[in-house]
């Protein structure tokens, strides 16, 4: 049986009405995970690992494909409050389906920008507490 404390609740009674600055929301994924911190730092690794799969199938593969990656990550993303790699996976979509190439490339380089800012973080959040 799962055990609710009061701050579990608390985390998910209400999302920000505005994503935050950081590369993660912190309070949206605590809300995903209810609080449990161990939990957060399996779906940070997981996310970690789902990234780099995701990101080659995004960077090489036929229009479809791409699209389906980003579509993907996109939804990956906004689980866990990674709203900056969401909106530019977004674009990689969009820019996919259409079949524009030079406006996936600019969209790809975007993504890998919040992509490196994103993994910064997580390398933070997973880094061992003393």
């Amino acid at each position: 049986m799962i055990e609710v404390t009061q701050t579990a609740l608390d985390a998910v009674a209400s999302p920000p009405l505005i994503p935050g600055d950081r590369p993660i929301d912190h309070v949206h994924l605590a809300r995903m995970t209810l609080g449990d911190r161990a939990l957060e730092r399996e779906v940070l690794t997981l996310f970690e690992r789902q990234i780099g799969l995701l990101m080659a199938r995004i960077e090489t593969a036929p229009h479809p494909v791409a699209a389906a990656a980003a579509h993907t990550l996109k939804g990956s993303a906004d689980g866990i409050g990674a709203f900056a790699i969401a909106k530019a996976a977004a674009e990689v979509e969009q820019a996919a389906r259409e079949g524009d190439m030079a406006r996936r490339s600019f969209a790809v380089e975007a993504l890998r920008a919040a992509i490196s800012e994103t993994r910064t973080e997580i390398a933070e959040l997973l880094r061992p507490v003393c």
